[in-house]
């Protein structure tokens, strides 16, 4: 990535670092929670197998822990695409702002209905 854009979404819109670190961090985030998962799920499954009756009881807690983790991560995916939608938005209405049309005159901004 050069400088603070990135221009490689399809049309050449080009986002700023701030939404590109945004996305990082989130990212980082999932990455985190999905790790933990696997930690998770490898202990659940050492306690069943294991069939002893006090790691049995323990995964009822480990399991809330994992279904809470999937809440969040579906939760931050969530985020990151309606982060990543408002900036292509804004992006899209900042390249129509300063068109110009074929005749050479400077183009209207578009309105988008709803």
């Amino acid at each position: 990535m050069e400088g603070d854009t990135f221009s490689g979404l399809g049309n050449g819109a080009q986002v700023d670092h701030k939404v590109l670190q945004t996305f990082q961090k989130s990212f980082v985030q999932v990455q985190n929670i999905l790790d933990q998962n696997r930690l998770l799920i490898n202990e659940i499954n050492q306690n069943h197998e294991s069939k002893i009756p006090d790691n049995l009881s323990r995964n009822v807690g480990l399991i809330r822990e994992l279904n809470n983790n999937i809440r969040r991560v579906v939760d931050l995916y969530a985020d990151l695409s309606c982060s990543f939608a408002k900036s292509m938005e804004a992006s899209s209405e900042g390249d129509s702002a300063g068109t110009l049309r074929s005749d050479g005159k400077p183009g209207q901004k578009r309105i988008r209905p709803g």
